[in-house]
């Protein structure tokens, strides 16, 4: 179901769109800050996210509307400038810098509308959804020859360029390359990538969102980013180790002591465990085996919890509520942390009791409700018939 029309675009900028584009949000099923440690992720595309109509304008100017915040009006940007703007017109203007900066620029200005469905600050990257979405758009405009993986390296460039946060590659690829029904195993470090079917007819993806608003550009975030590197470097003292998720656990063992700080320490340890069982949960997810998979989620909330120390009170108390409930094989957080989401593998039929349940849960816990969103594993980036 389309969420956007040519009347849309038409009442805001006077005429009709050129091209009309969609990008999904991603959930990660497991295998959270491994991504900018040169490890494994294993998210699927969403069939909620964003969508773009535009068409050129021939002053050299660039207007972006919301629909999401009509109330914000029409953000007129200059490709000229390179002051961010601290508004969310900041993110395609980053990706319009980049495709300049790498011989893509375009060539002319653009009006572009924007609407989407995914809720905000729920942590299923919204962000890396509108770069990718802008991305789309600007090689549908001007015919560009960019792949969609060149497309998601862009989308990260001008994240951690442009932007400020230093996100790794997980959910630009995640929009950008996803495909209906699998889930997508990619090693950060080499950009190579596998799918891995989701048997829909047993298990079903839920995300329950806490409600609590997280922003990736907070200290918290770069810290965390910021003590794996001093772990690396740690290590690299000792060994010549290319990313912390290069080594398994029997070799991270022999090699802690080498970092003195604990903090540091805890970090890398989650880092390291957490690739080795993002691994697991693909295997196990191949050969169909769920209910590993299910058991290799509860480890990974419990990780990012204690080691990792990105999980928070509300994000605990929806996981571990879940784990209780017999037809929930597995449950995490999911996402950067610090509020958001969690993930569940619910079994197929079950959806409706599980949303009950969760709901009056957390409705008693915090005096407020939280939203579920039943979501089906989609295809990435595309054009909309």
């Amino acid at each position: 179901m389309h969420i956007l029309s040519d009347n849309d675009f038409l009442a805001v900028f006077g005429r009709k769109p050129a091209v009309h584009c969609f990008a999904p949000g991603r959930v990660n099923l497991i295998g959270d800050h491994t991504d900018y440690n040169g490890g494994r992720v294993f998210p699927c595309a969403i069939d909620l996210g964003i969508e773009c109509m535009a068409a050129p304008r021939s002053d050299g100017m660039f207007g972006f509307y919301s629909a999401n915040f009509p109330q914000a009006g029409v953000k007129e940007r200059s490709s000229a400038g390179t002051a961010r703007s601290g508004n969310w017109s900041d993110y395609p203007m980053a990706v319009i810098r980049t495709f300049s900066r790498f011989g893509y620029a375009p060539r002319s200005g653009a009006d572009f509308l924007f609407k989407g469905n995914l809720p905000d600050g729920a942590g299923l990257s919204s962000s890396a959804a509108l770069e990718v979405l802008t991305g789309l758009t600007l090689c549908r405009l001007w015919n560009l020859p960019v792949t969609p993986q060149q497309n998601a390296v862009f989308g990260q460039f001008a994240e951690n360029r442009f932007i400020g946060v230093n996100c790794g590659i997980m959910d630009q690829f995640a929009s950008a390359m996803g495909r209906r029904g699998h889930a997508l195993l990619l090693d950060t470090f080499t950009l190579d990538a596998e799918y891995a079917p989701i048997d829909g007819s047993r298990a079903s993806v839920v995300i329950v969102n806490t409600g609590v608003k997280h922003s990736l550009a907070s200290s918290a975030y770069n810290t965390r980013r910021r003590e794996c590197e001093t772990a690396l470097a740690n290590l690299c003292t000792h060994s010549r180790i290319p990313s912390l998720c290069s080594l398994d656990m029997e070799e991270f063992g022999g090699l802690a002591d080498c970092i003195p700080d604990e903090v540091c320490r805890r970090r890398a340890r989650h880092a390291v465990s957490e690739n080795v069982r993002t691994l697991d949960a693909a295997r196990a997810l191949e050969k169909g085996d769920i209910a590993r998979f299910g058991r290799l989620m509860n480890a990974s909330h419990l990780s990012l919890r204690d080691d990792y120390e990105v999980s928070c009170g509300e994000l605990d108390f929806l996981a571990e509520t879940a784990w209780e409930m017999p037809f929930v094989y597995g449950a995490r957080m999911t996402g950067g942390g610090f509020g958001g989401c969690t993930v569940n593998l619910v079994q197929s039929g079950a959806e409706n009791e599980f949303t009950a349940k969760i709901k009056a849960a957390y409705a008693g816990k915090y005096g407020r409700e939280c939203d579920v969103y039943h979501v089906i594993p989609g295809d990435g980036a595309g054009i909309v018939q």
